[in-house]
């Protein structure tokens, strides 16, 4: 950003004097710059910008911005002025764009791109964006088996402008997708041999319909940096490269730590998404977790006469309902971590509860020990250090077991385990944690509780 402020002025200057100048001052600067370049001049700036550094170099750059930017550019411009530059764009770029764009703005934008570059765009949107299908880009190279090494050589060089990424060149039979050769293979065989010679016929695929979270994980756990995406009789529709996976990955994280936190998940940066959106995002969440928090005031209140008996047990209510709500928290982290890696699966779940247990007993007794010694030196009887230790190991079991279990249900119904809050955990032990508290409270202080009048 420091390179793209810096140099705002002198092409602002170009472009009002000597726009002819403009192509060869932007040589020396790196696409990513130009890209934080555009967000610093006004719409018709960018637009002047683009137009005059020609159709190829823009569409990099054009690809580099973010989702929201060209989409406002489109829709600002039209399809008119910014179609030359989509069509230059890798296809599964443009399909983002187009997807995102109104539905009018959409197909009018596809209706005016070159015909070839439509044509591969057009197979892209009959898939979710969050599939492989979504993700996937039809440029790629395939030959037949029997296609030498210099051969391939020659196809990779030929086809070098029009593929995003050339790591792997894919043998094709009949349309069925048969083996692949990586581009090393290719270099180090002899001129002679045939792609069948070298090729490796254990690939792995994946299928158009596959969950994005899924794809990254194939590529993660294989070390591929493409992935080819077959249909069921496996025929080549496409490949997905690391550098799509890459965002979708930071994607997928960002918007698991929003939902962590009990927040709907904002696409815009920081500082670009409006002061409604953090609005309509935040606000449903707390206003749930507000209301949830009336069960943990019900609670109390229905324990009101041990309250008025033995008043001192309110003072430990913040200690052991925080620390419910910060051990469910930590394990609901573990457990979506470990979901969103494959690390953990749902069939999973006896020996997650096994361990859960195993954890919440052991830091039950250690923080009930530090509990009741904080007790003890505060001077009250003994019946309260008891209360207050047993109540700590309960609350942290409880965390335990409700942090860990509820995200392995929610991806059993199918649903985000992400969605299962940290604050929403917190709030549900907080209630569940007030009921234990004061029912360990009856039994060990019923004899204080006795001396009491209550209804």
């Amino acid at each position: 950003m420091h390179v793209a402020s810096a140099i705002v002025p002198k092409v602002r200057e170009l472009l009002r004097v000597e726009p002819d100048g403009l192509q060869a001052f932007l040589d020396e600067i790196h696409n990513e710059d130009i890209a934080d370049l555009l967000g610093l001049l006004s719409d018709e700036e960018a637009m002047q910008l683009l137009e005059r550094i020609g159709a190829d170099a823009a569409a990099d750059i054009f690809e580099r911005l973010e989702d929201h930017e060209r989409e406002h550019l489109v829709e600002r411009f039209g399809a008119v002025r910014l179609a030359p530059i989509v069509s230059e764009m890798d296809p599964d770029e443009a399909t983002d764009l187009i997807e995102g764009l109104p539905d009018v703005i959409g197909d009018e934008l596809l209706g005016r791109m070159a015909p070839d570059a439509a044509a591969e765009v057009r197979p892209l949107l009959e898939w979710p964006e969050d599939t492989a299908g979504g993700l996937m880009t039809t440029q790629l190279v395939s030959a037949s088996p029997d296609t030498s090494a210099a051969e391939l050589i020659e196809l990779i060089r030929a086809r070098s402008d029009e593929v995003e990424m050339i790591s792997y060149v894919y043998a094709v039979d009949g349309g069925r997708m048969v083996g692949v050769a990586s581009l090393r293979d290719v270099i180090v065989s002899q001129g002679q041999t045939r792609l069948r010679e070298f090729m490796s016929t254990d690939v792995r695929s994946v299928l158009p319909g596959t969950d994005q979270e899924e794809v990254a994980r194939v590529l993660s756990k294989y070390d591929v940096t493409a992935l080819p995406v077959v249909d069921e009789e496996h025929r080549l529709l496409g490949v997905i490269t690391v550098d799509d996976v890459i965002d979708v990955i930071a994607k997928e994280q960002t918007e698991d730590i929003q939902r962590l936190a009990g927040v709907g998940p904002i696409d815009d940066r920081y500082f670009d998404a409006t002061f409604w959106t953090f609005l309509a995002k935040r606000a449903p969440w707390l206003a749930v977790l507000f209301v949830g928090e009336f069960f943990a005031g019900q609670a109390m209140r229905n324990f009101d006469y041990v309250l008025a008996s033995v008043s001192s047990l309110a003072f430990y209510v913040p200690l052991l309902i925080s620390t419910g709500g910060n051990t469910g928290s930590q394990s609901a982290s573990l457990i979506i971590r470990g979901l969103a890696t494959g690390e953990i699966a749902v069939g999973d779940w006896r020996a997650v509860l096994r361990r859960e247990l195993s954890q919440g007993l052991a830091l039950g007794v250690l923080l009930a020990s530090l509990g009741m010694a904080r007790v003890w030196l505060w001077g009250d009887p003994l019946a309260m250090v008891a209360t207050v230790g047993v109540t700590l190991i309960c609350i942290v079991l409880l965390g335990c077991t409700i942090g860990a279990m509820f995200p392995l249900i929610l991806r059993k119904v199918g649903l985000d385990p992400a969605t299962s809050s940290t604050p929403f955990i917190a709030t549900v032990i907080d209630v569940v944690g007030i009921l234990i508290y004061f029912s360990i409270a009856k039994v060990f202080l019923a004899s204080l509780i006795s001396k009491s009048a209550h209804p």
